[in-house]
């Protein structure tokens, strides 16, 4: 316990919040997510319960890759579930950042790769891929998810999640501007059934995971099992 005085919380349950800060620092929002929460600061809630979520279902896997990390703010909440974790993006800018930001004990390795220019290098039994898809046109998604399969161990578990086409009408002109490939869940499904034997739908309204209506689903999200 500190024994200066400028050191001491008046309540004792406050103190470790305090020498935590004092110890590794402050932490910072990624440049991705302090714009989210400038923007419209719910929807960070949103996006962790999406990664959440991913956690969960990727329980115990020994090493998962993120496909589109953005500035992997949300890296540690993945590796609350699994031993080991690569992110990779397209943008070296956020890859950069993500790196400069990475603190222990959650410490992930993160590489700058187009998913679209070939597979990824190394084996994995657990990828996901969140708010990529959508971005894809119609005409490369079947060489996105291909090179996708091509670093999935054949017992591998993957999760792709994005805004459903049903929600579109909701959504921004910057949204819909880069959103050319959002689905409906029946659609999604559909096209996962291409590359895996086993798809399950889950649909997702602000914060909460749900099994209900798809098409009243602001976002869907597919686990797969069973390459094909």
């Amino acid at each position: 316990m500190p024994t200066d005085p400028a050191d001491t919380t008046r309540n004792p349950v406050n103190q470790r919040g305090y020498d935590v800060n004092k110890s590794i620092g402050e932490t910072r929002f990624g440049v991705l997510k302090n714009w989210e929460w400038h923007d419209d600061p719910k929807r960070i809630l949103f996006s962790m319960a999406r990664y959440k979520f991913v956690s969960k279902m990727f329980a115990g896997r020994r090493h998962a890759l993120e496909i589109g990390c953005g500035d992997a703010f949300n890296a540690p909440i993945i590796l609350q579930g699994v031993q080991k974790l690569t992110v990779t993006d397209f943008d070296p800018m956020y890859i950069e950042d993500a790196r400069q930001r990475m603190k222990a004990p959650w410490i992930y390795e993160a590489r700058v790769h187009n998913l679209l220019d070939g597979p990824m290098s190394g084996s994995f039994d657990a990828i996901y891929s969140l708010d990529v898809l959508e971005h894809i046109s119609a005409a490369q998604e079947d060489v996105f998810i291909r090179n996708a399969l091509l670093s999935l161990t054949d017992d591998g578990e993957a999760i792709f999640g994005m805004p459903s086409l049903e929600s579109q009408a909701y959504a921004s002109k910057a949204s819909r501007d880069g959103h050319i490939n959002c689905k409906t869940g029946d659609d999604l499904v559909s096209l996962m059934r291409k590359y895996f034997r086993h798809v399950f739908l889950f649909g997702m309204n602000d914060e909460v995971v749900h099994t209900g209506y798809s098409k009243m689903a602001h976002y869907v999200i597919v686990l797969c099992c069973g390459k094909k």
